[in-house]
Parts: structure tokens; sequence; C-alpha cells
């Protein structure tokens, strides 16, 4: 069983390794796109990741969720990893990060 700390810590890793990861149509990682609605560690260290998509027909919406699973499930103490994929709330560029909107030229 791990404490709420090693779970922190577990949880920051995850979002580590979800920042190398980039749209590609969008040279910004999904975290800073704000694609990633919510991560959850639990105590039996099993990842749950909720996020979205720029739009429901996005082209990698069959191989993002896929790539995330496997770049995560790389980290040490992690079991086991779940990537839902939802449109509500649908997302909007106002969900970036200060950072991506920089980096494309929207501040």
């Amino acid at each position: 069983m791990k404490t709420e700390e090693e779970l922190q810590k577990i949880g920051e890793e995850v979002v580590e390794v979800i920042c190398e990861i980039y749209d590609p149509e969008i040279p910004v990682n999904i975290y800073a796109l704000g694609l990633i609605y919510d991560i959850q560690v639990s105590e039996d260290c099993y990842v749950n990741i909720t996020m979205t998509l720029t739009s429901p027909n996005c082209p990698v919406a069959e191989t993002l969720p896929v790539e995330i699973e496997e770049k995560v499930k790389v980290i040490n103490d992690v079991q086991k990893v779940k990537v839902d994929i939802v449109f509500e709330p649908a997302w909007t560029k106002e969900m970036m990060s200060e950072e991506a909107k920089l980096e494309l030229g929207m501040l």
C-alpha cells in the first residue's frame, strides 16, 4: 500500500510523461493544450486518465490513448493504465495553458 505522498509522486510522474506527448497537428504537448481533464492514481497504483480531443474527428483518436497508456505504464509502480476519452465539456482554446497560447502566438 502506497502512502498519499507516494501516490502524489506517481501522479507527478504521469504528468511529466504526458507532457512529452504532442498533438500531431499542433506543436504543443497534450497537457499544455488542456486535453487532460483528470488523472487519478488509486492505492493499487492504477492510473485512470480522463481526456478529450481537439475534435471528435481528430485523426489520432485511435492511437493517442494507446500511446498514453504505453508511455505511462513504463513508470515504476504503475500497475495498470486506463484512458477514458470524453467530449463533455467540449475542448476550447481557453483550456490551453498560457505557455501553449504563447507557443501558438495567441498572446
